[in-house]
């Protein structure tokens, strides 16, 4: 009797084809598996490094935010719109700076403002160039102008001084001068006498000049006759006259027809009992002028 012969008949045959299966599947899952922590780790890895690229590129726009607020810092202008925009752009970047940009999203649009920001900030740069440009030549010209100014001031002060001292020449040159002044005593027979006794009236003698400058027609001279302690010998304390201003005592005075050409006239002042010994002057005004002086003297009997 062989072996197989004591087998029974119903007893299965052993499956040699299941641990194979449970084989090849457990090395399928070991297989995923390695694949997803391999896929795990490379994505983990991506992520930290776009974390790291993130966070620079934040850092790098936050720092060119921090110069475009030294920019719009430098910027300086007296035009007070400019100004209030500059101010404006300002507080704009300065919010930007407060957002915390931790996604791509956020950090485009950061990138976006920050890019208009910096075409703003060159509009900005051209205009107040060319307001500075502007003002440089405007105060050129003002400058320029204020010098003109100057120099017209100037010339026309020239001009005013020599228009005085024409007009002073002019002015000086229109008086009329007394010539030929002499001075007489004269006694009750109408001679000449230097004695205070015999003493009548004074006879003052004259030549008006010609003046083809001067005003022509009626002219007043007015004579002053001083003693020697040079008080005033006058016929009436009514007998005063302007002078520069003031009023000034008179001995004598006349009326004359002026007509440009000489005139030869006479003043005459009786004897008021008030002549005393010694040297006399004679002084003859016209037109707020001193026109001539002359003296003479008186002497004891």
């Amino acid at each position: 009797m062989t072996a197989t012969e004591n087998i029974p008949a119903n007893t299965p045959a052993p499956k040699k084809g299941a641990p194979i299966v449970m084989i090849a599947i457990s090395i399928i899952l070991a297989g995923a598996l390695i694949f997803l922590i391999a896929r795990y780790f490379d994505q983990k890895n991506k992520m930290q490094e776009m974390e790291t690229a993130l966070t620079q590129e934040k850092d790098s726009l936050a720092k060119e935010l921090s110069r475009m607020i030294v920019g719009f810092d430098t910027l300086k202008t007296d035009n007070d719109s400019l100004n209030a925009g500059l101010a404006r752009e300002k507080n704009k970047i300065v919010k930007l700076l407060s957002i915390n940009a931790s996604n791509i999203q956020l950090i485009k649009k950061y990138k976006g403002e920050i890019s208009t920001m910096r075409e703003i900030m060159k509009s900005y740069i051209v205009q107040i160039d060319s307001l500075n440009t502007r003002n440089k030549f405007l105060a050129t010209e003002n400058t320029s102008i204020k010098q003109q100014i100057t120099q017209v001031q100037s010339t026309n002060t020239e001009l005013t001084k020599v228009k005085e001292e024409l007009s002073s020449k002019v002015e000086i040159a229109s008086v009329i001068q007394a010539k030929d002044i002499v001075a007489t005593s004269l006694n009750k027979r109408q001679k000449p006498t230097t004695k205070i006794n015999l003493l009548d009236k004074l006879k003052i003698c004259f030549t008006l000049r010609e003046n083809p400058l001067a005003k022509a027609g009626p002219k007043n001279v007015y004579m002053r006759v001083l003693r020697p302690d040079s008080l005033v010998i006058a016929t009436s304390p009514d007998n005063k006259f302007d002078y520069k201003g003031n009023k000034l005592v008179y001995s004598a005075n006349r009326n004359a027809d002026y007509m440009n050409q000489d005139i030869e006239m006479c003043i005459f002042l009786d004897n008021t009992g008030d002549f005393i010994v010694g040297n006399y002057s004679v002084d003859l005004y016209l037109e707020d002028n001193i026109i001539g002086r002359t003296t003479f003297m008186l002497t004891k009997r």
